[in-house]
């Protein structure tokens, strides 16, 4: 029968994408292997993925889709979208089962990648005796802190949010309790238990691939191999295969994002060389009305050339969004004249930019971005240093490796309500785009991007690494 590799991505599109381009990279190593991914839908608007999976499908017939059926949630209070999301999983076990008995009919399994949010899957796949492994889509550092996450627990009666005070953990800085991800901040937390169950789940697969490379962080990953964040030391396989990054999103929209890719792009030709600060927060992050404003004071302030990605604030009191929010109408959100001033000099866009050709442009010389993994590794193999201003989920802790151990960025430093004045933006821009530390740390991205490419040249770290992953399965 023909070898195959069964996929599960939780529903967000950046966690969909990350396993697509996993599939992708496994084809190149092994070409006859057909790649299986399983779909799930979730109770809230988490945006389209129909579009990007048929252009998936109809252009590489080695990556096969199955939608899993809907599940019907019981009668809940809560509406955050991770402990939502968690559930949704947990109750489509059986229809997890169904497809992976269904799939083995014609196929012989090497092995079911979960990532984080799908791990009771693995009880599915242990019972059906196929190897079970994890896709990290964020670095061997956040790896690190959930291995050692069931330790912390075991160690203090107290939520982290009490505990103030600061987190030692193997391989990675200290890390300040308070910022720890916001659903394990609170051990009574529901979201807190899931978690902490999937963090339990990391030493018991057959093997750990992560989207990351060993030189970026190369004391996460020793740490992680010589299992010194987890009791026992029972640590599977770590196989660092990154970087992996998408080079185009999905084409919900492409008529207003081919028309916006051609304006910022065609702007950014006209600029000198390194002189761009490029502003962009993730398809998910949001500012309200008054953050903007200060943000824009910021620039303006800095004298500096900018191109800025701008999104409606919030309606309510979400912290994310989870589906569009079409219309903006820039000149109500941002100061009087603010757009007539700068015009010379600044480009605002609504809502979307092409990051990876923006991140490539020559004109580009600094990135403030949310510290999200994907943009992380974009900046990283385009060479540019960054502004690391965090929002939601692990990107507290990846400011903390990017300033301290990577010293790839600048830390964007919010008051105790998470608010951030425009004298903060103005100086975290000139310092990025004039300081001597600011120059230190363009020198260190521009190393590290040709770190990244020869990790994924022959013979390389990830290269090796990901050889190693697939000749695992050959030998069982």
């Amino acid at each position: 029968m023909e070898e195959a590799i069964v996929l599960y991505p939780s529903p967000p599109i950046g966690h969909l994408i990350s396993m697509v381009e996993l599939g992708k990279l496994l084809l190149t190593q092994k070409p006859s292997l057909s790649i299986h991914i399983l779909i799930t839908s979730v109770p809230y608007d988490s945006g389209s993925t129909a579009p990007y999976i048929a252009n998936v499908a109809a252009t590489i017939p080695s990556i096969k889709f199955h939608h899993l059926p809907t599940v019907t949630l019981p009668s809940t209070k809560t509406t955050h979208y991770e402990e939502l999301t968690f559930e949704v999983l947990r109750l489509s076990n059986p229809h997890v089962r169904e497809q992976l008995l269904s799939i083995s009919k014609n196929y012989t399994i090497h092995g079911l990648v979960v990532d984080f949010f799908c791990c009771a899957a693995l009880n599915v796949a242990k019972e059906l005796n196929i190897p079970g492994y994890h896709f990290s889509t964020s670095g061997a550092g956040i790896l690190v802190v959930f291995h050692y996450f069931p330790t912390i627990h075991n160690t203090t009666t107290k939520s982290l949010k009490d505990l103030k005070s600061l987190l030692h953990i193997p391989g990675v800085p200290p890390i300040p309790s308070s910022d720890m991800p916001i659903p394990v901040l609170d051990r009574d937390d529901k979201s807190y238990e899931n978690f902490l169950d999937s963090s339990r789940s990391f030493p018991e697969s057959a093997g750990i691939v992560v989207n990351t490379f060993a030189s970026l962080e190369a004391r996460a990953v020793k740490t992680l191999s010589e299992g010194l964040c987890v009791p026992n030391n029972r640590t599977p396989p770590i196989y660092c295969i990154g970087p992996l990054i998408a080079t185009e999103g999905p084409k919900d929209d492409a008529g207003t994002r081919n028309g916006t890719t051609l304006e910022c792009l065609t702007w950014l030709d006209s600029q000198p060389v390194g002189s761009v600060v490029f502003l962009c927060f993730g398809s998910l992050g949001l500012f309200s009305k008054e953050q903007l404003r200060e943000i824009a004071f910021g620039l303006e302030r800095s004298g500096h050339r900018f191109l800025w990605v701008v999104r409606n604030p919030p309606s309510d009191k979400k912290s994310v969004a989870l589906s569009a929010r079409p219309n903006i109408d820039l000149d109500s959100l941002l100061p009087e004249g603010f757009l007539n001033r700068t015009k010379e000099r600044g480009l605002v866009l609504k809502s979307w930019a092409p990051q990876v050709a923006v991140l490539n442009h020559p004109s580009v010389g600094g990135f403030v971005s949310h510290c999200g993994w994907n943009s992380v590794l974009e900046a990283v193999c385009a060479g540019v240093p960054l502004v690391a201003w965090p929002l939601y989920a692990e990107q507290r802790l990846n400011r903390i490796f990017l300033v301290e151990e990577m010293k790839l960025a600048l830390p964007m430093n919010e008051s105790d309500n998470g608010f951030v004045s425009s004298a903060e933006v103005e100086e975290r821009v000139l310092g990025l785009m004039e300081s001597e530390e600011g120059k230190l740390i363009r020198e260190r991205a521009i190393a590290m991007k040709i770190a990244a490419q020869a990790a994924l040249n022959e013979g390389g770290s990830s290269r090796v690494a990901l050889s190693q992953l697939v000749e695992s399965w050959t030998d069982k």
